[in-house]
């Protein structure tokens, strides 16, 4: 019985635990949240030598542990493809999403692998405290050339904070990449469109497995 108790009490911490650390990340204001990952995503890619020496599948994981957890890549994906996404099958939803986020993925990772001296500014975040999405704004600091203005888009869901668009110097990603998604599936479906953005990601994979294998 006695250790029936402990295993009992040893379950009921570590679930206390569990939403402990849960109800953290759902509360974190998304200013704090974004300030939180940038820095931490920099001082890593600063400190870590192989992101240093090119090594771009150890940026990739710094990507996954870092910045996907708190990124909406399905909303992203809904608003790039616009109209298109209601018409698009649950299945062609969900590949269209497993593409998108890899070639995001990919591209956020080549930014990092660039990060030498920079630091980032924070704009005063404004906000209602009922508001369920929010832009947080900022600027990378260089040593040469100006500021690069980096702003983010969040909407509030149930885990917390979601980021589901960027901007890097005026312009935003989602819409950036509408008018490109538009003209494909316009000519080949959504199918062609999955089929361009996998073949792409297939590319860019074999570049990463060379890289890893000549670091």
């Amino acid at each position: 019985m006695k250790i029936l108790n402990k295993f009992i009490v040893a379950i009921f911490a570590l679930v206390m635990l569990v939403f402990a650390v849960t109800s953290q990340a759902a509360e974190e204001a998304p200013d704090a949240l974004v300030k939180r990952i940038s820095q931490e995503v920099l001082d890593i890619a600063k400190a870590d030598r192989q992101i240093q020496g090119g090594n771009q599948k150890r940026v990739l994981e710094l990507v996954e542990q870092k910045i996907l957890p708190y990124v909406d890549f399905q909303r992203m994906t809904s608003l790039a493809a616009g109209r298109y996404w209601r018409e698009a099958t649950p299945e062609q939803q969900k590949q269209l999403t497993a593409e998108f986020r890899n070639l995001l993925i990919y591209t956020y990772s080549g930014a990092i692998a660039q990060v030498k001296d920079q630091k980032l500014d924070f704009k005063p975040f404004r906000a209602a405290a009922t508001d369920t999405e929010v832009q947080v704004r900022s600027q990378v600091l260089q040593s040469r050339g100006e500021p690069i203005q980096l702003n983010y888009r969040l909407q509030k869901s149930a885990a917390g904070w979601k980021i589901y668009d960027i901007n890097v110097l005026g312009a935003w990603l989602v819409q950036t990449y509408k008018g490109s998604f538009s003209a494909e599936i316009s000519k080949s479906g959504i199918d062609g469109l999955i089929k361009v953005l996998s073949d792409k990601n297939k590319r860019l994979a074999e570049d990463v497995a060379k890289t890893a294998k000549s670091s």
